[in-house]
């Protein structure tokens, strides 16, 4: 039981990674920043189109489920996707981020800044 939890973590992560990447290559950003721990994070808001401050939220109870919607509305808008994708984010956003990131999906917002901007 425990290597099939493991496997299945393992596999979780691996596709969230794989997700995130496509995305920010779609995005104009170099792919490996999905790697980074919290920078990936910070990466992420300003590919929705918000601060990379608004990241700071995911770290308050609560206020990060808040977060993660509103993220996860304004990633579909950046992609052209509607209200189903968005769903799709909130609720098994592990099937979703890789289908925005390697699917046919284009990124319809300005190339994300670079950091520090």
């Amino acid at each position: 039981m425990e290597k099939l939890q493991l496997i299945g973590g393992l596999g979780t992560i691996v596709m969230a990674i794989l997700g995130m990447w496509g995305i920010f290559v779609k995005a104009g950003r170099p792919g490996w920043q999905s790697l980074v721990p919290i920078y990936n994070g910070v990466v992420f808001c300003q590919v929705c189109g918000v601060s990379g401050w608004f990241f700071l939220l995911m770290f308050i109870p609560l206020l990060n489920l808040l977060g993660w919607i509103y993220l996860a509305s304004q990633l579909s808008a950046k992609f052209g996707k509607g209200i189903g994708t968005t769903l799709g984010l909130i609720f098994i956003g592990i099937i979703f981020l890789p289908l925005l990131g390697w699917g046919d999906a284009q990124y319809q917002g300005a190339p994300a800044p670079a950091a520090g901007s």
